[in-house]
């Protein structure tokens, strides 16, 4: 242990330091991570919806310790390396500690934090090695889990530790949870990538030093923004690296990015200059075309609905760690609908339900739906998501199944007769309702809502339902929720009456 020691006794503030996060950054993109260390501010900050899948995968990583009885947490924060490396150091040579969580090394310029480092103890109390596990929230083995695990483990390797596997720790769908305490065992999946991990492991001393290289530059390389700003990550600076490109820049073209990436090598830069003949899809062609245009047939589809027509849509909450009875990690439980029922002379009438409390949601809900939607009248959705919801409420309650079946029979979608009829230069290629409905009712957008978009929903539902203890709190959370759902409803129905108009059909 001691070459690890003299490691931990380096004075940080004093060495050029990459990171794990930092080197995957400079994997996706060396102009990211120039940015990241040098001009952090040019980020932009991570939406609600983003946020809370920050916050899930924390909570995962907290639960995942669990199945390692008696492992000691490294409790000096991320800002405090030297302390994180020390505390490090003496849990390594307490041979007592089974298992450290958030252990801290420095190699090579390199600091990182390991999940989970397991000791595998060799006869008669002896350490013979360890296994260091890597802990998502994800359902399955990523590449670039394996370039984290790659990093990780040459920077262990390089303090002087064994490594005996190199492991991932994952959420496993496959389990469904049953009354009582969680089984972690069956919930976590643990997959040993050891080789896999060996063979990216070999290019990381290149890689890194080509990443220093350069950060010591003066200016952030210059990298045009490409398809690689979206993956793995969606990349923090594409605002910034994008400010001064034209509003129909190429990239904007939605759709297959192979034809973005073919024209781009052509030499073509906005959409305008798509020449004739290029090979587009439907929406693209809309795109590049930039006019209003309706079908001749958006009158007589819009025509088919009965009245009254009720405007459903549902709000769902995923939960990595499942708790209700026979329901799986990220199952998609509906806890909130709205409906606005319009009846055949303009009437309107909004009726709403939000699940509270922690408990399943599903039976109260879907019998106060049931009753909302009676027994007669088209149900207009917005995607077939609403269908899917619906059909797992009826494998979920038998009982149900009958009256569920045939609220499904009385859908009657938006989506795809806006797809298929209607077009407005302010979609940007975009069908989603967000893009929709500010385009065809510019009165009615989102801008004034706390909540604007569903994964900011689902979180905050998390918070105020089992977050959350202050009643305050929990009032303005169920109010933001509220108003978002009624807003996406109220949306269908004036997205229908501005399309009845533009078809040549007032009063009907």
């Amino acid at each position: 242990m001691t070459e690890f020691s003299d490691h931990a006794a380096v004075s940080l503030s004093k060495v050029p330091r990459l990171s794990k996060s930092k080197f995957l950054s400079g994997l996706q993109c060396h102009k990211r991570l120039y940015l990241e260390v040098h001009h952090p501010s040019l980020a932009t900050k991570p939406d609600a919806a983003t946020q809370a899948m920050f916050d899930m995968g924390t909570e995962v990583g907290e639960l995942a310790r669990s199945r390692f009885a008696g492992g000691t947490l490294v409790t000096a924060g991320y800002r405090q390396s030297e302390a994180a490396l020390a505390q490090t150091a003496a849990l390594i040579q307490d041979l007592t500690v089974p298992a450290i969580f958030e252990a801290a090394f420095f190699y090579g310029g390199v600091l990182v934090r390991a999940d989970i480092l397991e000791r595998i103890q060799a006869a008669e109390g002896q350490s013979s090695g360890w296994r260091l596990i890597e802990v998502k929230s994800s359902t399955k083995v990523k590449d670039v889990h394996l370039e984290d695990l790659a990093v990780q483990s040459e920077v262990i390797l390089g303090t002087g530790l064994t490594l005996v596997s190199v492991c991932l720790m994952h959420i496993n769908t496959g389990y469904e949870y049953r009354d009582g305490p969680i089984d972690l065992t069956e919930l976590f999946a643990i997959q040993d990538l050891s080789e896999a991990v060996a063979q990216r492991r070999a290019s990381v001393p290149e890689r890194l030093a080509e990443m220093n290289r350069v950060l010591l530059q003066a200016q952030p390389p210059a990298i045009e923004p490409d398809q690689h700003c979206h993956t793995p990550y969606d990349c923090p600076f594409w605002e910034h690296c994008t400010k001064d490109k034209p509003a129909r820049w190429i990239h904007y073209l939605p759709g297959s990015k192979q034809v973005v990436g073919q024209l781009t090598q052509q030499g073509v830069t906005t959409i305008d200059e798509i020449p004739a003949g290029t090979k587009l899809s439907m929406v693209q062609r809309r795109v590049k075309e930039d006019v209003e245009w309706v079908s001749a047939k958006l009158g007589p589809v819009l025509k088919a609905v009965q009245y009254p027509v009720h405007h459903l849509d549902f709000e769902t909450v995923m939960l990595a760690v499942p708790r209700f009875s026979e329901t799986r990690p990220y199952q998609a439980l509906p806890v909130q609908w709205s409906n606005h029922i319009e009846q055949a002379t303009g009437e309107l009438r909004h009726e709403e339900f939000l699940h509270k409390d922690v408990s399943d949601p599903r039976k109260v809900l879907a019998e106060a739906l049931l009753e909302s939607l009676g027994e007669r009248g088209s149900i207009c959705v917005y995607s077939p998501y609403e269908r899917s919801i619906l059909e797992q409420l009826a494998a979920a309650i038998p009982s149900l199944k009958p009256a569920l079946s045939r609220i499904i029979g009385r859908l009657w979608d938006l989506f795809p007769i806006i797809r298929d009829h209607y077009y407005h230069p302010a979609f940007g290629g975009s069908y989603s309702i967000k893009s929709v409905l500010p385009a065809i009712v510019p009165s009615l957008a989102y801008d004034d809502l706390a909540i604007k978009e569903g994964g900011h929903a689902a979180s905050q539902y998390y918070r105020m339902v089992f977050i959350e203890t202050d009643w305050v709190e929990r009032a303005t959370i169920e109010e933001a929720l509220l108003r978002y759902c009624a807003r996406d409803t109220l949306a269908m129905v004036e997205l229908r009456r501005a399309l009845k108009e533009k078809a040549g059909m007032k009063g009907e």
